[in-house]
């Protein structure tokens, strides 16, 4: 089942890639959604597709890139599909 799922990350996840390479890592999963950096520096990222997928990103995202250090994240799966159809960065 398809599923949307918001996805905010809090810690060093500007400046260090962590937009291009979850992009990279969303597409691997077959994902659509985009990703952007949020005032303050947290990254924000709107993703769907199936469940197993989606759990598999979030995982990802709470380890980021080598250069990455996430302190904090928050996410919230839901059933209302906005219909993406790739996966940009903004």
């Amino acid at each position: 089942m398809e599923k949307h799922l918001m996805i905010k990350i809090f810690g060093k996840v500007q400046g260090v890639s962590f937009r291009y390479y979850a992009r990279e890592e969303a597409l691997k999963l077959n994902l659509c959604g985009f990703v952007r950096n949020e005032f303050g520096g947290a990254v924000c990222i709107e993703v769907e597709g199936e469940e197993k997928s989606l759990q598999k990103f979030l995982d990802w995202c709470r380890r980021g890139t080598d250069a990455a250090r996430v302190e904090k994240i928050e996410f919230a799966f839901s059933v209302d599909l906005k219909k993406f159809i790739e996966f940009e960065v903004f």
